[in-house]
């Protein structure tokens, strides 16, 4: 063999050769490791395939793959191990470490897969409890507290500080007690003028519990003791009309205030019912009060008077005149002699004339005060009864609950009449000079305070 044979031929066939075998023995090594990495991350994306990458076959290799290809025997175990292991390892990352999206959850226990994927998981934050918290925390912000203010006074909680523009009506509209009227207002500060406030000053509002809120001092509303008052005024009114109106004496108004008429009443039922005489109101709750209240009829007074046959009853004091016999007939106002020409205390004076004036319509002019024409206010008499000289009991167009004559006992006209009617005399001819046919004990008792 010459020398060319010999070096020539083994090195152009061996040098080649191998070479070429060592670019596939690397080239099917890194499509292995290329291949574990593709299954890792299909792992990765729970079995998403990754672009580029081909489907595995069933024996586990991929078409095109170093593994599907001529690769040295002694290559191919050792890389497939190590992607069997990088691979078995990834899978293993992927089933234990759930990434951010993943939500653990238990069927037998809600609360405590709650729990569990607050463990696992980082805190977020919950869209439900964040609103609530937020309405929350706006509602607590625009909550606002009003607190009464540090005023020196009694008690602040009851005192207003009035302010400019203020008026009785605005503070009692802002007021949320139906008690605080403008009266009530009014008379709880002892107002004179309601419509006079000044900005700045103080106000009590708590109108009924007795106490000055500015000073501490106890004392009443005046205007809810007038209220309460006059409530009490017209149950009294009512119960004398009850008593006395079916006696001849006018009804008057049930309206709450006692006046002169009322007090009139008052005195006449006080000597109806054997109390002691007076012109003055009746105290609410007092034990008279409640004999009044009690009261079912108007008593004959006790009086000489009474002793008589037919007798009337003057009494100066209440200003009325009680008739009757062993029974009451009537209870009437009447109007006494003014000062200077008071009627004279009689004892059972025998009435001894009447005159029923048939000339004039029973109006008489008097003898002793003659006037120029029939005018009541000025002396004239109505079918006068006379009793004692130039006293008479007459009717009137003027009959006040107080002296107002010349000494007469002057009645209204509708009350004469009705004593007429019942002494028989209303239908005489003319004057009556007979003290048997009057029958007529007159007595005058009391003296009037005004």
């Amino acid at each position: 063999m010459g020398r060319g044979d010999v070096t020539s031929a083994p090195a152009t066939d061996t040098l080649p050769g191998m070479a070429e075998r060592w670019r596939a023995l690397l080239l099917a090594g890194s499509l292995v490791v290329l291949a574990a990495c593709s299954t890792s991350a299909g792992a990765d994306e729970q079995g998403a395939v990754a672009p580029g990458v081909d489907r595995p076959t069933a024996d586990g290799t991929s078409p095109g793959s170093a593994a599907a290809t001529d690769a040295p025997p002694s290559a191919a175990p050792s890389s497939s191990e190590d992607a069997a292991s990088t691979a078995a390892t990834d899978s293993a990352a992927a089933e234990t470490e759930p990434t951010e999206g993943d939500v653990t959850t238990t069927g037998s226990d809600p609360e405590g897969a709650d729990d569990a994927g607050a463990d696992a998981t980082d805190p977020q934050p919950d869209e439900t409890t964040t609103s609530e918290a937020a309405s929350t925390t706006s509602s607590s912000s625009t909550t606002t507290t009003t607190t009464v203010p540090d005023l020196p006074v009694h008690d602040p909680s009851c005192v207003y500080v009035i302010e400019p523009g203020d008026s009785l009506s605005l503070i009692a509209d802002k007021i949320d007690d139906p008690e605080a009227t403008v009266d009530y207002l009014r008379g709880e500060n002892f107002l004179q003028d309601a419509d006079t406030i000044h900005a700045g000053e103080y106000l009590d509002i708590c109108v009924n519990n007795g106490i000055d809120d500015i000073s501490g001092e106890e004392r009443a509303n005046p205007a809810i003791v007038e209220e309460e008052y006059a409530s009490a005024v017209e149950v009294q009114q009512a119960k004398l009309n009850e008593l006395l109106v079916p006696l001849g004496m006018p009804e008057m108004p049930v309206d709450g205030i006692s006046g002169p008429i009322t007090r009139q009443r008052l005195c006449a039922a006080r000597l109806g019912l054997g109390l002691p005489l007076s012109t003055t109101d009746m105290e609410p709750g007092s034990d008279e009060e409640q004999t009044l209240l009690a009261a079912d009829s108007i008593k004959v007074p006790w009086n000489r008077a009474v002793t008589a046959s037919r007798w009337a009853l003057v009494d100066r004091t209440c200003q009325v005149m009680f008739v009757g016999t062993d029974t009451l007939a009537f209870v009437f106002p009447v109007s006494t002699g003014e000062e200077e020409y008071e009627t004279d205390l009689q004892d059972k004076a025998r009435a001894f004339r009447y005159d029923p004036a048939l000339d004039n319509e029973g109006w008489h002019d008097s003898t002793t005060y003659p006037v120029p024409e029939d005018n009541p206010l000025n002396g004239n008499m109505y079918k006068p009864i006379y009793f004692n000289g130039g006293e008479a009991i007459h009717g009137a167009s003027v009959v006040p609950p107080y002296p107002r004559s010349k000494g007469c006992v002057r009645l209204r006209v509708e009350s004469q009449n009705q004593l007429v009617a019942w002494l028989g005399l209303d239908g005489v001819g003319g004057p009556v000079w007979d003290r048997g046919q009057i029958n007529l004990a007159v007595s005058v008792q009391g003296d009037y305070v005004g």
